[in-house]
Protein backbone atom coordinates (compact mmCIF):
# COMPACT_ATOMS: atom_id res chain seq x y z
CA UNK A 1 0.00 0.00 0.00
CA UNK A 2 1.01 3.75 -0.46
CA UNK A 3 2.35 5.61 2.76
CA UNK A 4 -0.33 7.79 4.31
CA UNK A 5 0.38 10.64 2.15
CA UNK A 6 -3.39 10.86 -0.27
CA UNK A 7 -3.55 6.99 -0.16
CA UNK A 8 -6.02 5.26 -2.35
CA UNK A 9 -7.91 2.59 -0.44
CA UNK A 10 -9.92 -0.18 -2.66
CA UNK A 11 -12.53 -1.11 -0.63
CA UNK A 12 -14.76 -4.50 -2.04
CA UNK A 13 -18.80 -5.36 -0.86
CA UNK A 14 -20.83 -8.00 -2.07
CA UNK A 15 -24.16 -6.35 -2.33
CA UNK A 16 -25.26 -4.02 -5.14
CA UNK A 17 -25.86 -0.26 -4.42
CA UNK A 18 -29.44 -0.55 -3.84
CA UNK A 19 -28.63 -2.10 -0.44
CA UNK A 20 -28.70 -0.33 2.08
CA UNK A 21 -25.44 -2.09 3.60
CA UNK A 22 -23.75 -0.59 0.56
CA UNK A 23 -25.43 2.92 0.80
CA UNK A 24 -24.29 2.56 4.56
CA UNK A 25 -20.70 1.95 4.26
CA UNK A 26 -20.23 4.64 0.96
CA UNK A 27 -21.35 7.54 3.74
CA UNK A 28 -18.66 6.13 5.47
CA UNK A 29 -15.94 6.40 3.00
CA UNK A 30 -17.28 9.97 2.34
CA UNK A 31 -17.02 10.45 5.68
CA UNK A 32 -13.49 9.11 5.99
CA UNK A 33 -12.58 11.26 2.73
CA UNK A 34 -13.77 14.66 4.28
CA UNK A 35 -12.23 13.58 7.85
CA UNK A 36 -9.24 13.30 5.94
CA UNK A 37 -8.97 16.11 4.23
CA UNK A 38 -8.29 13.80 1.21
CA UNK A 39 -5.29 11.74 2.93
CA UNK A 40 -7.36 8.67 2.51
CA UNK A 41 -9.87 7.94 -0.23
CA UNK A 42 -11.76 4.83 0.24
CA UNK A 43 -13.45 3.62 -2.87
CA UNK A 44 -16.14 1.09 -2.88
CA UNK A 45 -16.64 -1.66 -5.28
CA UNK A 46 -20.26 -2.64 -5.32
CA UNK A 47 -22.23 -5.92 -5.96
CA UNK A 48 -18.71 -8.58 -6.21
CA UNK A 49 -17.69 -6.23 -8.95
CA UNK A 50 -13.73 -5.88 -7.59
CA UNK A 51 -13.77 -9.65 -5.54
CA UNK A 52 -16.65 -12.24 -5.21
CA UNK A 53 -17.87 -12.37 -1.92
CA UNK A 54 -16.63 -15.67 -0.59
CA UNK A 55 -12.91 -14.63 -1.49
CA UNK A 56 -13.46 -10.73 0.45
CA UNK A 57 -12.01 -11.64 3.16
CA UNK A 58 -9.29 -13.52 2.46
CA UNK A 59 -8.41 -11.11 0.39
CA UNK A 60 -8.61 -7.91 3.07
CA UNK A 61 -6.53 -10.88 5.15
CA UNK A 62 -3.69 -11.16 2.46
CA UNK A 63 -3.73 -7.38 1.80
CA UNK A 64 -4.85 -7.52 -1.65
CA UNK A 65 -6.98 -4.68 -0.83
CA UNK A 66 -6.58 -3.52 2.79
CA UNK A 67 -10.95 -3.35 3.63
CA UNK A 68 -14.05 -5.02 2.56
CA UNK A 69 -17.35 -6.28 3.84
CA UNK A 70 -19.00 -9.71 4.09
CA UNK A 71 -21.55 -11.81 5.88
CA UNK A 72 -20.13 -13.02 8.73
CA UNK A 73 -21.81 -16.02 9.24
CA UNK A 74 -19.78 -16.79 6.26
CA UNK A 75 -17.28 -17.76 8.34
CA UNK A 76 -19.21 -20.58 10.16
CA UNK A 77 -16.65 -23.45 9.05
CA UNK A 78 -13.65 -21.84 10.38
CA UNK A 79 -15.32 -21.09 13.99
CA UNK A 80 -18.63 -21.62 14.99
CA UNK A 81 -18.66 -18.34 16.97
CA UNK A 82 -18.82 -16.67 13.74
CA UNK A 83 -22.40 -18.10 13.16
CA UNK A 84 -23.82 -17.19 16.23
CA UNK A 85 -26.28 -14.34 14.79
CA UNK A 86 -27.54 -17.02 12.95
CA UNK A 87 -29.46 -19.44 15.92
CA UNK A 88 -32.88 -19.30 15.36
CA UNK A 89 -34.69 -17.31 18.32
CA UNK A 90 -31.93 -17.08 20.83
CA UNK A 91 -31.93 -12.95 19.78
CA UNK A 92 -35.25 -12.06 17.50
CA UNK A 93 -34.81 -8.40 17.73
CA UNK A 94 -33.07 -5.61 17.01
CA UNK A 95 -32.87 -4.80 21.24
CA UNK A 96 -31.40 -8.44 21.53
CA UNK A 97 -29.14 -8.53 18.39
CA UNK A 98 -27.70 -5.86 19.40
CA UNK A 99 -27.12 -7.41 22.95
CA UNK A 100 -25.56 -10.45 21.39
CA UNK A 101 -23.60 -8.36 18.92
CA UNK A 102 -21.78 -6.67 21.95
CA UNK A 103 -21.43 -10.27 23.75
CA UNK A 104 -19.91 -12.33 21.11
CA UNK A 105 -18.07 -8.98 19.66
CA UNK A 106 -14.63 -9.58 22.07
CA UNK A 107 -14.35 -13.08 20.90
CA UNK A 108 -15.18 -12.43 17.19
CA UNK A 109 -12.53 -9.69 17.14
CA UNK A 110 -10.13 -12.16 18.79
CA UNK A 111 -10.60 -14.36 16.19
CA UNK A 112 -10.33 -11.70 13.41
CA UNK A 113 -7.12 -10.38 15.24
CA UNK A 114 -5.53 -13.59 14.86
CA UNK A 115 -5.51 -13.53 11.18
CA UNK A 116 -4.20 -9.96 11.22
CA UNK A 117 -7.72 -8.07 10.98
CA UNK A 118 -9.52 -5.85 13.13
CA UNK A 119 -13.08 -5.19 13.48
CA UNK A 120 -14.22 -1.74 12.66
CA UNK A 121 -18.04 -2.44 12.20
CA UNK A 122 -21.08 -4.39 11.82
CA UNK A 123 -24.62 -4.03 11.07
CA UNK A 124 -27.51 -6.54 10.66
CA UNK A 125 -29.87 -7.45 7.89
CA UNK A 126 -33.93 -6.78 8.97
CA UNK A 127 -35.32 -10.18 10.64
CA UNK A 128 -36.01 -13.04 9.26
CA UNK A 129 -39.65 -14.78 9.06
CA UNK A 130 -41.97 -17.59 7.16
CA UNK A 131 -43.40 -17.12 3.70
CA UNK A 132 -46.12 -19.48 2.88
CA UNK A 133 -48.57 -20.34 0.51
CA UNK A 134 -51.29 -21.41 2.96
CA UNK A 135 -52.13 -20.24 6.69
CA UNK A 136 -50.00 -21.79 9.28
CA UNK A 137 -50.75 -22.52 12.50
CA UNK A 138 -48.49 -24.69 14.29
CA UNK A 139 -45.52 -26.64 13.16
CA UNK A 140 -48.13 -29.99 11.90
CA UNK A 141 -49.32 -27.15 9.07
CA UNK A 142 -45.62 -27.15 7.74
CA UNK A 143 -45.14 -31.14 7.36
CA UNK A 144 -43.62 -32.74 4.58
CA UNK A 145 -43.82 -28.71 3.00
CA UNK A 146 -40.97 -28.29 0.01
CA UNK A 147 -38.46 -25.33 2.08
CA UNK A 148 -35.98 -23.26 0.53
CA UNK A 149 -33.02 -23.75 2.68
CA UNK A 150 -29.89 -21.55 1.77
CA UNK A 151 -27.14 -23.10 4.31
CA UNK A 152 -26.28 -25.37 6.70
CA UNK A 153 -28.66 -23.85 9.38
CA UNK A 154 -31.75 -23.71 7.24
CA UNK A 155 -31.42 -27.26 6.05
CA UNK A 156 -31.01 -28.02 9.43
CA UNK A 157 -34.17 -25.80 10.81
CA UNK A 158 -36.48 -27.32 7.91
CA UNK A 159 -35.48 -30.74 9.20
CA UNK A 160 -36.49 -30.18 12.88
CA UNK A 161 -39.71 -28.79 11.40
CA UNK A 162 -40.65 -31.91 9.40
CA UNK A 163 -39.99 -30.01 6.32
CA UNK A 164 -38.17 -31.18 3.37
CA UNK A 165 -35.04 -28.49 2.65
CA UNK A 166 -34.23 -27.51 -1.20
CA UNK A 167 -31.18 -25.51 -1.84
CA UNK A 168 -32.13 -22.51 -3.76
CA UNK A 169 -30.04 -19.54 -4.34
CA UNK A 170 -31.61 -15.97 -4.10
CA UNK A 171 -31.58 -14.65 -7.78
CA UNK A 172 -33.60 -18.87 -8.24
CA UNK A 173 -36.48 -17.88 -5.96
CA UNK A 174 -39.12 -16.75 -8.15
CA UNK A 175 -38.77 -19.80 -10.52
CA UNK A 176 -38.32 -21.87 -7.89
CA UNK A 177 -41.81 -21.18 -6.22
CA UNK A 178 -43.65 -21.31 -9.72
CA UNK A 179 -42.71 -24.66 -10.92
CA UNK A 180 -43.35 -25.98 -7.56
CA UNK A 181 -39.76 -27.05 -6.12
CA UNK A 182 -40.55 -25.39 -3.06
CA UNK A 183 -43.57 -24.19 -1.20
CA UNK A 184 -41.87 -21.98 1.87
CA UNK A 185 -39.15 -20.36 2.84
CA UNK A 186 -37.56 -18.43 6.19
CA UNK A 187 -35.70 -14.66 4.81
CA UNK A 188 -35.69 -10.80 5.20
CA UNK A 189 -38.49 -8.93 4.22
CA UNK A 190 -35.98 -7.12 2.20
CA UNK A 191 -35.42 -10.60 0.09
CA UNK A 192 -39.09 -11.06 -0.07
CA UNK A 193 -39.07 -7.72 -1.74
CA UNK A 194 -36.75 -8.36 -4.26
CA UNK A 195 -38.05 -11.04 -5.38
CA UNK A 196 -41.52 -10.31 -5.61
CA UNK A 197 -43.15 -12.86 -3.45
CA UNK A 198 -46.31 -11.63 -3.96
CA UNK A 199 -46.32 -13.31 -7.26
CA UNK A 200 -46.21 -16.65 -5.88
CA UNK A 201 -46.99 -16.53 -1.91
CA UNK A 202 -49.67 -15.54 0.09
CA UNK A 203 -48.59 -15.20 4.01
CA UNK A 204 -45.87 -13.88 6.04
CA UNK A 205 -45.56 -14.31 9.55
CA UNK A 206 -43.00 -12.33 11.16
CA UNK A 207 -41.45 -14.98 13.13
CA UNK A 208 -37.92 -12.40 13.78
CA UNK A 209 -35.71 -15.85 13.68
CA UNK A 210 -32.75 -14.51 13.55
CA UNK A 211 -30.66 -10.80 12.65
CA UNK A 212 -27.46 -12.18 10.61
CA UNK A 213 -24.81 -9.63 10.43
CA UNK A 214 -22.33 -8.04 8.07
CA UNK A 215 -19.58 -6.95 9.24
CA UNK A 216 -16.54 -4.57 7.94
CA UNK A 217 -12.76 -5.18 8.09
CA UNK A 218 -9.47 -4.07 8.06
CA UNK A 219 -5.67 -5.14 7.64
CA UNK A 220 -4.46 -4.45 10.02
CA UNK A 221 -1.04 -3.79 8.83
CA UNK A 222 -2.57 -1.27 6.08
CA UNK A 223 -4.39 0.40 9.03
CA UNK A 224 -0.94 0.62 10.82
CA UNK A 225 0.86 2.26 8.08
CA UNK A 226 -1.50 5.24 8.06
CA UNK A 227 -1.13 8.09 10.04
CA UNK A 228 -2.51 8.81 13.55
CA UNK A 229 -4.77 11.97 12.92
CA UNK A 230 -6.12 9.46 9.70
CA UNK A 231 -6.34 6.06 12.18
CA UNK A 232 -9.08 8.07 14.19
CA UNK A 233 -11.05 9.49 11.48
CA UNK A 234 -11.76 6.10 10.50
CA UNK A 235 -12.52 5.02 13.55
CA UNK A 236 -14.47 7.97 14.38
CA UNK A 237 -16.03 6.94 10.70
CA UNK A 238 -16.78 3.17 12.16
CA UNK A 239 -18.30 3.82 15.02
CA UNK A 240 -20.88 6.45 13.00
CA UNK A 241 -21.68 3.72 10.33
CA UNK A 242 -22.28 1.24 13.13
CA UNK A 243 -25.09 3.13 14.60
CA UNK A 244 -26.78 4.80 11.16
CA UNK A 245 -26.43 0.89 9.78
CA UNK A 246 -28.26 -0.33 12.42
CA UNK A 247 -31.12 2.86 12.33
CA UNK A 248 -31.18 1.91 8.33
CA UNK A 249 -31.87 -1.59 9.22
CA UNK A 250 -35.05 -1.25 11.52
CA UNK A 251 -36.35 1.09 8.94
CA UNK A 252 -35.62 -1.08 5.96
CA UNK A 253 -37.26 -3.40 8.32
CA UNK A 254 -40.63 -1.17 8.40
CA UNK A 255 -40.73 -0.11 5.08
CA UNK A 256 -40.29 -3.65 3.38
CA UNK A 257 -42.93 -5.28 5.35
CA UNK A 258 -45.23 -2.45 4.59
CA UNK A 259 -44.59 -3.23 1.01
CA UNK A 260 -45.54 -6.89 2.10
CA UNK A 261 -49.05 -5.95 3.15
CA UNK A 262 -49.11 -3.17 0.31
CA UNK A 263 -48.96 -6.09 -2.40
CA UNK A 264 -51.64 -8.05 -0.89
CA UNK A 265 -49.65 -10.65 1.15
CA UNK A 266 -51.41 -11.89 4.67
CA UNK A 267 -48.58 -9.90 7.26
CA UNK A 268 -49.08 -11.66 10.62
CA UNK A 269 -47.54 -12.68 14.01
CA UNK A 270 -47.17 -16.35 14.30
CA UNK A 271 -49.65 -17.77 16.05
CA UNK A 272 -48.35 -18.78 20.15
CA UNK A 273 -48.60 -22.70 18.83
CA UNK A 274 -45.82 -21.89 15.96
CA UNK A 275 -44.43 -19.86 18.22
CA UNK A 276 -43.53 -22.38 21.06
CA UNK A 277 -42.22 -24.89 18.07
CA UNK A 278 -40.26 -22.72 16.31
CA UNK A 279 -38.42 -21.64 20.16
CA UNK A 280 -37.99 -25.74 21.16
CA UNK A 281 -36.54 -26.04 17.26
CA UNK A 282 -34.24 -22.98 18.47
CA UNK A 283 -33.24 -24.60 21.76
CA UNK A 284 -32.20 -28.05 19.91
CA UNK A 285 -29.89 -25.90 17.27
CA UNK A 286 -28.69 -24.12 20.21
CA UNK A 287 -27.33 -26.81 22.30
CA UNK A 288 -26.01 -28.89 19.16
CA UNK A 289 -24.41 -25.22 18.44
CA UNK A 290 -22.82 -25.70 21.47
CA UNK A 291 -21.51 -28.60 21.38
CA UNK A 292 -19.18 -27.32 18.24
CA UNK A 293 -18.79 -24.01 19.38
CA UNK A 294 -17.17 -25.14 23.18
CA UNK A 295 -15.26 -23.01 25.46
CA UNK A 296 -15.70 -20.03 23.09
CA UNK A 297 -19.48 -20.33 22.31
CA UNK A 298 -20.73 -21.00 26.67
CA UNK A 299 -17.97 -17.63 27.35
CA UNK A 300 -20.24 -15.96 24.17
CA UNK A 301 -23.68 -17.41 25.63
CA UNK A 302 -22.65 -16.80 29.15
CA UNK A 303 -22.12 -12.96 28.30
CA UNK A 304 -25.49 -12.60 26.01
CA UNK A 305 -27.45 -14.16 28.94
CA UNK A 306 -26.28 -11.90 32.01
Amino acid sequence: FQTAQAAEWNMPVPYSDAVFHTQNIKEFAEDVNKATNGALTIKVHSAGSLIKHPEIKNSVRNGVVPVGEFLLSRLSNENPVFAVDTLPFLASNYDAAEKLWKASKPKVAELLDKQGLMVLFAVPWPPQGLYTKKDVNSLDDLKGVSFRAYNAGTETLASLAGMVPTQVESPDIPQAFATGRVQAMITSPSTGVSSKSWDFLTHYYDTQAWLPKNITVVNKKAFRRLDKSVQDAILAAAKRAEERGWAMSRSETDAKTKTLADNGIKVAKPSSALNDGLQKIGKTMAADWLEKAGADGTAVLGAYKN
